[in-house]
């Protein structure tokens, strides 16, 4: 029963910047481990960064290593996804997920934003 809110998407033109924000309630939520995905139309789901309960990410995925930056404020109960130098490519829905008991799955899921990136 843990519910997830993005927010942030929109449209920017390449070379800009936006910042993604995941808003997540529930019990015991300010420890979950949390992660940024995404899905671009005709392609399939691939995972972006997560962090872990203790503030320590993970390994960015290649395509956006050295221009997006996760963080989050527990106290705030949210996940930050910092994207700059975005690139045509980078259009896609966004999403973040949950995974309430740190096992590794990701149990739960926010909607989807849509960052579009025009040229």
């Amino acid at each position: 029963q843990v519910q997830l809110v993005e927010s942030g998407g929109g449209v920017v033109q390449a070379g800009g910047s936006l910042r993604l924000s995941c808003e997540y309630s529930g019990r015991t939520v300010s420890n979950y481990d949390m992660g940024w995905f995404r899905q671009a139309p005709g392609k399939e789901r691939e995972f972006v960064v997560a962090i872990r309960w203790n503030g320590r990410s993970t390994p960015y995925a290649d395509s956006v290593k050295g221009r997006f930056t996760i963080s989050r404020d527990n106290a705030k109960n949210t996940v930050y996804l910092q994207m700059n130098s975005l690139k045509p490519e980078d259009t896609a829905v966004y999403y973040c997920a949950a995974d309430p008991l740190r096992l590794g799955k990701w149990d739960y899921w926010g909607q989807g934003t849509q960052v579009t990136v025009s040229s």
